[in-house]
């Protein structure tokens, strides 16, 4: 569902955590810049020169030596907060509040002298403003950037933001909505970590494709090539930049939604959701002209709305297969019937791992593995 936090006041949160590196080129203390790092997924540079990592799982790479590193990060706003994420030497560490617009201290402490490899993400999505990182400290810094690997690019809603998935810090029903999403454990990141795969998460909580979950707008068409997904914000995202092969897309469940009984709300219509969806496709193409489109179902759709959606996305295959007779068929997916345990109906870190398992073979096979 669609919420944003842009005034929040929260209490900053120091954290020490592991980290993990490979041989560093120096053992002095170092200052690694924000302009040093080669971060992947949505991103950009902001006027003081900081990383700004703006959508889901957005991470940033790098490694030293010694007992310690220290990452300096903030939000975008300063009575609000936001959340990091780390894996260090391929272990995953946790969340991290990161709270106001200033550069706060992060210490990663490590076992043994390394050298050591550290992956900072952001645990939340475009809408809760980027998550900026200033700086790093620490010995031997060298930054990192993702292997050569196939790029798998995961469009969707809440779902696949890992949005309500996570009450370990802040319990459901409490806090802002952000303060459960976790976008490291979602099941785009999981599938692509099981098989050695890059990966991108275009997604929106609420979103879908012809209206938002209580809304008429902002859908995903609208938005999908704004750089944060802001539908006021002129800056458009660089699509150059990266080259998925396949690309994932998970849309249905809130054009299907009964709304939230305030705002008016009409039954759900198929046929503009088809034409609105072949329409997306298409758009994505343009974009990727040499990317397999793969369609999945959603898990927290059930009885009859399981059913309409699979027909739906049945419908939109054969028209885009139509289309495009050269291109590799769409590929589609229909998740198995889930009863999901996290917040406010959506999957759990539990759940997305049943997810991840079950889509494994399915985006195997697509690789041709």
């Amino acid at each position: 569902m669609i919420r944003t936090a842009f005034f929040l006041a929260l209490v900053v949160s120091f954290l020490n955590i592991g980290c993990s590196t490979t041989k560093p080129s120096s053992t002095s203390n170092d200052i690694l810049p924000a302009t040093a790092l080669k971060p992947f997924g949505r991103t950009r540079t902001d006027a003081a020169q900081n990383l700004e990592l703006i959508t889901s799982a957005a991470h940033v790479g790098f490694r030293f030596e010694g007992a310690q590193c220290v990452v300096f990060a903030s939000g975008s706003y300063a009575s609000g907060h936001n959340y990091l994420q780390f894996e260090i030497d391929g272990t995953y560490g946790g969340r991290v509040k990161v709270t106001g617009d200033t550069a706060r201290p992060i210490t990663i402490a490590a076992t043994g002298n390394g050298p050591h490899t550290v992956w900072i993400y952001k645990a939340t999505e475009a809408h809760t403003g980027a998550l900026k990182i200033h700086r790093v400290e620490g010995s031997g810094l060298v930054a990192l950037q993702r292997p050569q690997a196939p790029l798998i690019e995961f469009i969707g809603n809440s779902i696949t933001c890992g949005a309500a998935a996570d009450p370990s810090l802040v319990p459901c029903g409490t806090g802002q909505y952000h303060d459960q999403h976790n976008a490291y454990l979602a099941y785009g990141p999981r599938v692509s970590r099981a098989l050695g795969t890059n990966y991108v998460l275009s997604s929106v909580s609420g979103i879908g494709i012809y209206r938002t979950w209580n809304k008429t707008g902002p859908t995903m068409p609208q938005v999908y090539e704004k750089v944060d997904f802001q539908p006021a914000n002129p800056e458009r995202w660089d699509f150059s930049r990266y080259t998925p092969q396949i690309v994932s897309i998970a849309l249905g469940t809130n054009d299907l939604s009964r709304g939230d009984g305030v705002n008016p709300r009409t039954p759900f219509d198929s046929a503009t959701f088809v034409t609105g969806y072949i329409g997306f496709v298409q758009q994505v193409k343009s974009k990727y002209p040499a990317a397999q489109i793969a369609l999945l179902s959603s898990p927290m759709a059930n009885g009859t709305d399981r059913i309409l959606l699979q027909n739906c996305l049945t419908a939109i295959k054969g028209a885009i297969d139509a289309a495009y007779p050269q291109a590799k068929p769409v590929a589609l997916h229909f998740f198995k019937p889930m009863q999901a345990r996290g917040c406010t109906g959506h999957p759990n870190v539990e759940d997305h791992a049943i997810l991840a398992a079950e889509l494994e073979p399915f985006f195997k096979g697509l690789l041709g593995r």
